[in-house]
């Protein structure tokens, strides 16, 4: 199912495709799905209906949008990518009369001054090649069309595996096995692919409205450490990382990690003094306020085509996810919501 999620399309705000295949998965578990106005999928698990959980996970994924169509396509970034990692990459274009392969590609370096020999090729100065004559090439793409990258999923050594949109298709495929997990809870649980995370925590913003729930907690990916990160970063397969602070409720924090420790599950802490990066931003804040926590993975290369995530955190976010939620109980809900 990773596979699959990694290799759909849904640029943040064009989730559709995606958001389909979520919830076609999660009407296996789930007593109730729906996708929603701002296009988020909201799975519902049933459980006593004394309180409500959030699990959110974002779907959208970086991606690019044509600005220009004339003897090859110009573009502008969706989310945050480095200009770096462009230059030479295949990518897919995605038209109304269908999909085409393409190549990002620049002016040679033979035919390049020296002082352009020196710099990052801009943004502004690639381009998209289909291999298509000017003329032809107009009647297909528009503006607006937009443009992914064309990696496939790919399984490494060492339960490694890498792909693209893995930030955050990862943690919405730890959501599905969650909600596999789970049975008689005291709380609804409800779980949310959520859109435009990349472009502004927005789908978050609106599903946690209309959930308005008791506890939320984002589930996202972290910075894996690799060969050029020390700081501030994360091992792979040793375990999700629990977030610690302004963003982050420290009885959520505190729960997670006791959790964690009851039930062996190796773990990392992630400190996030300020803005956590993720939908927990727009969830803490709903309506009077929601008690938060933020759990990740960590993944290396980042909004690359070519990030990499380890299965066993996956798996041991999974259990960390619905060992919590089982756990939650009258009184922990009541001291949650006195907070």
């Amino acid at each position: 199912m990773l596979k699959s999620l990694s290799n759909a399309v849904g640029v943040s705000g064009y989730e559709d495709e995606v958001a389909e295949l979520i919830k076609s998965e999660m009407e296996k578990y789930a007593d109730e799905v729906e996708i929603d106005k701002m296009g988020n999928v909201i799975g519902l698990k049933k459980g006593k209906g004394k309180g409500k959980i959030m699990l959110a996970a974002h779907m959208d994924e970086i991606g690019l949008m044509i600005t220009h169509v004339g003897k090859f396509l110009h573009f502008t970034p969706v989310g945050g990518i480095d200009p770096r990692i462009l230059l030479g990459q295949e990518v897919i274009v995605l038209t109304e009369k269908g999909r085409y392969n393409g190549v990002i590609g620049a002016k040679p370096p033979h035919i390049q001054k020296p002082e352009e020999r020196k710099n990052v090729i801009e943004i502004d100065k690639l381009v998209i090649d289909l291999g298509f004559p000017e003329d032809e090439l107009k009647k297909i793409v528009k503006k607006g069309d937009l443009a992914v990258f064309a990696t496939k999923f790919t399984e490494l050594k060492n339960e490694n595996s890498t792909g693209k949109a893995l930030d955050d298709r990862t943690c919405v495929f730890t959501l599905l096995e969650t909600m596999k997990m789970i049975n008689e809870t005291f709380c609804d649980v409800y779980f949310v692919a959520t859109t435009q995370e990349e472009v502004g925590v927005r789908g978050a913003k609106t599903s946690g409205y209309k959930i308005s729930p008791d506890i939320g907690i984002a589930v996202d990916v972290t910075f894996g450490s690799s060969r050029d990160t020390k700081e501030n970063t994360f091992k792979l397969g040793k375990g999700p990382c629990i977030g610690l602070g302004a963003n982050i409720s420290p009885k959520i924090f505190n729960l997670l990690k006791k959790t964690a420790e009851r039930e062996k599950i190796p773990y990392q802490i992630e400190v996030l003094p300020g803005r956590s990066g993720t939908d927990a931003m727009s969830i803490q804040t709903v309506k009077s306020g929601v008690a938060t926590g933020v759990v990740s993975i960590p993944l290396r290369y980042m909004h690359s085509p070519v990030e990499v995530v380890n299965m066993n955190d996956i798996k041991n976010c999974a259990k960390l996810l619905s060992s919590f939620i089982s756990n939650i109980d009258e009184k922990v809900l009541e001291e949650l919501r006195c907070f």
